[in-house]
């Protein structure tokens, strides 16, 4: 089998790169587990910055440890619902935040 034909069997998934600028002081190391404990009954993963585990797609927050902004990423089989599951954690972290 060919490489090409090898990739080609293999499922296919997008991935979209979001990031989330907060303010300077907002408790940015809370809000990756916040939203942990709203998806509970997904699995998760804790390895630089919470991922979770959906049926058929993930997504990621990492906060900086430079800036005030968490990065998003998320994958799924087709590139609009990457973004709309990113864009539902940014909708979610930008909630939580508002003063």
């Amino acid at each position: 089998m060919r490489a090409s034909e090898l990739r080609d069997s293999l499922p296919k998934y997008f991935i979209a790169k979001n990031r989330i600028d907060l303010d300077p002081t907002t408790d940015i190391f809370s809000i990756p587990q916040k939203v942990k404990e709203l998806y509970k009954n997904e699995t998760d993963t804790d390895i630089d910055g919470v991922k979770i585990d959906f049926a058929d797609k993930w997504v990621h927050l990492r906060k900086s440890n430079t800036e005030p902004i968490i990065r998003v990423y998320s994958e799924a089989h087709t590139m609009e619902e990457a973004d709309a599951l990113g864009k539902q954690i940014m909708d979610i972290v930008y909630n939580m935040t508002q003063k």
